[in-house]
């Protein structure tokens, strides 16, 4: 009873706290792996001036792999567990693909080709090897942006970019990702995923069949 004499009111129960909506989990990536081709079929075991540089590399663009070539276990087993495996369309990059992915589908993609190397306009005495000319003309494409008509740095970073925007939405539903494509332009995607969060969590250098993996929480 009150001090009145009346009645006390009745105990309210307590009120049940509203619920609450549950937060979306943050997406979960799979991992992105660049790989580069295999060993064409084309001897470097040459001497070269500018002009003859030039039609090396014209023919390397179109050349296969050399015959007899096995696949490292590393990538192999990244093959084995990906989801989604892609080419370049380069003919080297597809057979690479073909000869890892053992008879399981895969797209090929042009945005994936090799940035262009076109030699400097050094005399004809001037002969180097394979390896030295690209050397030079990846120097003077970076640096001093000697394109002579084909793509420029800037438009090649700007296409590695659309790549990887590419990769990332792939990868962003849980799948993972295998790419089999070219040694320099597979550098110019991985500055572009790092610049997008992504981490480089394995990296084999530049040889053939390399690979660089990214990851992101």
């Amino acid at each position: 009873m009150t001090a009145d004499g009346s009645p006390a009111p009745a105990a309210q129960p307590p009120i049940p706290p509203r619920p609450t909506a549950p937060r979306p989990s943050a997406p979960r990536y799979g991992a992105i792996t660049l790989a580069r081709h295999g060993e064409p079929a084309l001897s470097r075991k040459v001497r070269l001036s500018s002009k003859e540089y030039r039609d090396f590399w014209a023919r390397y663009e179109l050349m296969g792999l050399l015959p007899g070539q096995t696949p490292p276990a590393l990538l192999s087993g990244f093959v084995e567990e990906c989801d989604v495996l892609v080419a370049s369309t380069r003919l080297r990059a597809v057979e690479s693909a073909q000869a890892v992915g053992k008879g399981r589908a895969f797209t090929q993609e042009a945005l994936l080709i090799e940035a262009p190397l076109p030699p400097p306009n050094w005399p004809s005495w001037i002969r180097l090897s394979p390896r030295l000319w690209g050397f030079f003309a990846r120097f003077h494409w970076w640096f001093f942006n000697h394109h002579q008509g084909e793509e420029s740095r800037k438009q090649a970073e700007a296409r590695a970019d659309q790549a990887a925007a590419k990769l990332e939405a792939m990868a962003a539903t849980g799948q993972n990702v295998v790419v089999l494509a070219h040694g320099f332009f597979n550098v110019l995607i991985g500055r572009a995923l790092r610049s997008r969060g992504w981490r480089m969590t394995l990296r084999e250098g530049y040889k053939y069949w390399s690979t660089r993996r990214f990851e992101r929480s």
